[in-house]
């Protein structure tokens, strides 16, 4: 049917992670444009190894049904294309509609940034005006710099420049009272794919916990403003409960506009404030930080676009990480002996979703225990959560792998057992998610290793059968941290004195010479975890920049053999709750090393067919995760930016500020602090 305003002159509105009709520039100009012809592309394999995994894969299906139907009763629809190249598409759609204008918001990962120049390269050439607006930020990330003109290289120094800007971010919009359509008679939509069979029933489940879409946003945040916000400094800290925002996968697909967020809780902060109610400025304060960190993902991520990749302080390519596929996968279903950990994991797989807090346990004990390559650990979480997001996964995996300026000291390990007193005081958490573990008592919930042997028979837990060891004892992994940062160190110092007596051509970035592709086993082996296949993608070409694929530095193959109760799944019990008056002095004494040695004999056969299983990790697993189907990349040409104004490099040497208190190895290596020059993209509107 030919649309009210015609074909001729049309604008379109391109969709992406924008899906509202409120609070969205680009719609606005589309509207006042005249007739509009509403786009959505959907060309996953243009994300190469980023392909989205099945849980984010369900949530745009019922983000973009939500968003159809909202554009319909404003007087439009959205037209959805399948697609291997976007601004192929995209030129069609502008042929197809006689559309002369075309309007989007900005995106700031490095594959988005290429593709939106490329796009106004394209249709400039055809003579179609394209402009981009700033919709999922407070500020674009040209707008804020030091005194010099330069990006900021720490998160404080940032987000204290965010907050005294001399304008306020701008005033979110109202939705449109009514759209003019374009003709979209010779423009069919595509049905889009976005699961298979063997998905739809494990992704009914996440129906019953989330509700996406622009609207039911908008009501979670309202619940959010008049409920838990004024009590988010005090209960942020619990995993046992809903105690944060929940908001992320809204901000993730831009159901969500971030002003009205900042906004929103900037009014509620003053009225709390005119009502004498000063308890609630801790918690508006923290939570604005949370918000000013998802901001300082973006600002990351434009001015070092390959933030996703590299580490940003040079050094860091020298570590040599474990490449231990073994312990990868005993880390992905939750079998590493460390409760806290094995709870994330698990909850992880079934919901899609992880407290902040435990995503910073479980991503540093990937990291620095296990001491596995922290890409690796992006891309697990990038497949599986449903507010996978490159931007905020590279800033957390690089700040907890110590890689920015003001990240964590490398050399500090936090024990997942004290993590668990903090994060999980009485056990509730653990035991939803390990009912393994359910009858025993909260003293030994989160070292089960230590509990005398009588706890464990009255539990139902036979260590090393139904409940496994733990995979490394955390003296023994920060022995072997130690090991390596002094192995990186030396291997760092060697390559500079290269490179001064001019023997060796200095990189000028941090890239890795060694690559370590993803593990294409990252398969579940528990019956009852749902089932996350990919569909097989059609070729496709890139006719300019592809995500780098995953490499890690001077790698360590572990030859390290694991316990056989590593392989065991987990059994639920039916013996009956753990007595109270049970005798917990026989065996206290009992340490993690003694509790091993106790069960290796019964494990002697099955620790000789360890390393064989590690080695054959790819047949011995039953259902295939969302990062099971790889996808290699054809050729591309990476187009050639100009460089910045000035070296980002230099700003770092000696910064003290950026560097957290106590990292010993930083401060007596100040001349490795700093990061590597990264060529900037420019910005796209």
């Amino acid at each position: 049917m030919r649309g009210g305003g015609g074909g001729g002159g049309c604008s379109i509105v391109w969709f992406r992670r924008d899906l509202r009709v409120e609070d969205n520039p680009a719609l606005a100009a589309g509207v006042r444009a005249g007739a509009v012809v509403a786009v959505f592309i959907w060309a996953p394999e243009e994300e190469g190894q980023y392909y989205p995994g099945r849980v984010s894969r369900w949530w745009l299906k019922q983000s973009l049904v939500h968003l159809d139907s909202s554009l319909r009763n404003l007087g439009t629809r959205l037209v959805t294309k399948r697609s291997t190249d976007t601004v192929s598409s995209l030129l069609d759609v502008v042929k197809s509609t006689g559309a002369t204008q075309l309007f989007f918001n900005h995106l700031y990962d490095p594959l988005s940034l290429v593709r939106d120049h490329r796009a106004k390269e394209v249709l400039n050439a055809q003579g179609i005006t394209v402009r981009s607006f700033n919709a999922d930020l407070l500020y674009e990330p040209w707008d804020v710099n030091d005194v010099h003109g330069r990006p900021f290289t720490t998160f404080a120094a940032f987000w204290d420049r965010c907050l005294s800007m001399p304008y306020d971010p701008d005033s979110p919009l109202l939705p449109p009272k009514r759209i003019i359509p374009g003709d979209v008679s010779r423009c069919p939509s595509d049905t889009l794919v976005f699961e298979d069979e063997s998905e739809k029933a494990s992704n009914a489940l996440l129906a019953r916990a989330w509700s996406p879409g622009w609207s039911n946003a908008n009501k979670a945040l309202t619940a959010f403003i008049n409920g838990p916000l004024i009590e988010y400094s005090i209960n942020c800290r619990k995993a046992d409960s809903a105690t944060t925002s929940l908001l992320s996968p809204h901000l993730h697909f831009g159901e969500l506009s971030v002003k009205k967020v900042f906004h929103l809780v900037r009014i509620k902060q003053l009225l709390w404030a005119n009502e004498g109610n000063k308890a609630s400025e801790e918690s508006v304060n923290l939570f604005l930080k949370s918000i000013g960190l998802r901001e300082y993902s973006r600002y990351i991520s434009f001015n070092h676009p390959y933030s996703h990749e590299r580490p940003l302080l040079g050094h860091l390519k020298f570590f040599p990480w474990v490449v231990n596929e073994g312990y990868f996968k005993v880390w992905r279903q939750g079998r590493t002996g460390y409760p806290l950990v094995d709870a994330g994991m698990r909850e992880l797989w079934a919901t899609g979703w992880l407290h902040d807090r435990i995503r910073v346990v479980v991503s540093s004990f990937f990291v620095k225990v296990l001491q596995l390559p922290w890409r690796w650990g992006m891309k697990y979480f990038w497949d599986t959560l449903l507010d996978a997001d490159l931007e905020s996964d590279a800033l957390g995996w690089q700040y907890i792998s110590g890689t920015l300026p003001d990240g964590r000291q490398f050399d500090r390990i936090d024990h997942p057992q004290f993590e668990g007193y903090k994060f999980d005081p009485n056990g509730e958490y653990v035991r939803r998610w390990l009912p393994e573990l359910a009858r025993l008592p909260t003293e030994w919930i989160h070292h089960p290793w230590n509990a005398p042997e009588s706890v464990l028979q009255a539990a139902g837990i036979e260590l090393g059968t139904n409940y496994p060891l733990p995979i490394v004892g955390i003296d023994a992994a920060k022995t072997r941290l130690q090991e390596a940062l002094s192995e990186m160190w030396q291997l760092e110092a060697a390559s500079r004195a290269a490179m001064e007596n001019g023997t060796e051509e200095g990189l000028g970035d941090s890239s890795e010479s060694i690559p370590a592709a993803f593990p294409q086993d990252t398969q579940m082996e528990e019956t009852h975890e749902p089932v996350m296949n990919n569909p097989v993608p059609v070729g496709r070409r890139y006719l300019d920049q592809m995500v780098p694929s995953i490499t890690s530095t001077l790698l360590r193959v572990e030859e390290e053999e694991t316990t056989s109760d590593l392989r065991n799944s987990a059994e639920e019990s039916s013996r009956a709750e753990v007595p109270i008056n049970v005798d917990t002095q026989q065996n206290a004494g009992v340490t993690l090393n003694e509790r091993i040695l106790q069960t290796a004999h019964r494990n002697t056969q099955e620790q000789n067919n360890t390393t064989m299983e590690l080695r054959n990790v790819a047949e011995d697993s039953s259902i295939e995760s969302s990062s099971g189907t790889r996808r290699e990349r054809d050729g591309g040409v990476v187009p050639v930016w100009s460089p910045p104004a000035s070296s980002y490099s230099e700003q770092f040497v000696g910064d003290e500020n950026g560097i957290t208190s106590g990292s010993s190895y930083l401060q007596r290596h100040p001349q490795s602090h700093q990061l590597l020059n990264c060529r900037q993209l420019p910005q796209t509107g």
